[in-house]
């Protein structure tokens, strides 16, 4: 493969159960480590529908879909990375222990997932709001929707300061680290090597924590105005369930253009006043990034470029110092 010089071509990712996620703008490559040592990559064929039509690929629109894409594309990469992470090594199991066991899986996941929205929507949409309400900041909408934002961060730190400390996700934290430096090493237009990949940071301003920021800022510009006119038309402030359902309405808005903001801050870093902006986000991936063992790296390079090389759709396994034999 042919490997870019420069960060023309965008790409993203995420880190998966044991594995990497790259994602290019036709190909989303997946390569997960087996109990056995094995990487096994999987390569889809994917084209945004913001690239398919004029309209989804307008400012704002863009970034909502942008989003909802990639919302589903990381429920399908986890529950695919769990199940070759979770497959038994010598393959002992029956076919028909083994399609019940897949079954199982496919079961807990989806109910984890949907466990995990209803959680994650009450912990940091409703919670925020109510606790806003409960110390009595209803006029001032800036006032309320500053106090909810302030909660709306802290949670999330304390959120994944907590779950840092589980042995699976300081794991899943570490492939996080070796995704940020795989993909800074080809911005940067180095070799995709190991080596080269050591010495970069494992904190990149257009991760999705930075988003998760942005977005809460910005959500209290914009809540706050919604929550200014409602006032003013109807006399009276938002009751909390009135505030909930404009809140919600409004989040789409608010998702694209946090997906905006973030484009922007990527691609001017040399700013002084955009890397401000971006310092926050930055602090909070100590938590969310580990520095990863070389294992690891070589895991998210065989992703990387796997999606760099548009590959076809297929499923392959690789052994040992794999990063070589790609490309």
């Amino acid at each position: 493969m042919k490997e870019e010089k420069s960060s023309d071509l965008h790409v993203g990712g995420q880190a998966v159960i044991e594995g990497v996620m790259i994602r290019s703008p036709h190909t989303v490559s997946t390569a997960v480590r087996r109990p056995d040592g094995e990487i096994v990559v999987k390569n889809e064929k994917f084209v945004s529908l913001t690239q398919r039509s004029k309209l989804l690929g307008k400012p704002l629109i863009r970034g909502l879909v942008s989003f909802v894409e990639m919302l589903v594309i990381s429920i399908k990469t986890l529950n695919y990375s769990a199940e070759i992470a979770m497959e038994d090594e010598g393959g002992t199991k029956p076919p028909e222990e083994k399609l019940k066991s897949n079954f199982l899986k496919s079961v807990y996941m989806a109910f984890t997932f949907i466990f995990a929205l209803a959680l994650g929507f009450g912990i940091f949409f409703f919670l925020p709001l109510w606790f806003s309400h409960v110390l009595g900041v209803r006029k001032e909408a800036l006032a309320f929707n500053l106090i909810a934002g302030c909660a709306r961060v802290t949670l999330f730190i304390v959120y994944v300061w907590i779950i840092s400390k589980f042995g699976e996700f300081k794991k899943i934290f570490q492939y996080h680290g070796a995704e940020h430096k795989s993909i800074y090493a080809y911005e940067s237009g180095k070799e995709l090597t190991v080596e080269n990949v050591k010495g970069f940071s494992t904190r990149h301003p257009r991760c999705g924590t930075s988003f998760i920021l942005i977005v809460v800022v910005f959500a209290i510009l914009v809540y706050s105005v919604s929550d200014t006119l409602y006032y003013l038309i109807t006399g009276v402030p938002p009751t909390l369930p009135q505030r909930m359902l404009i809140h919600f309405t409004l989040l789409p808005l608010v998702a694209g253009s946090g997906f905006e903001l973030l484009r922007f801050s990527g691609k001017t870093q040399h700013r002084k006043i955009i890397r401000a902006f971006s310092a926050p986000g930055l602090w909070i991936q100590s938590i969310t990034t580990r520095e990863p063992n070389e294992a690891q790296m070589e895991v998210a390079l065989i992703a990387l470029k796997n999606a760099l090389s548009g590959a076809e759709p297929s499923v392959t396994t690789c052994t040992e110092n794999a990063s070589k034999l790609v490309g």
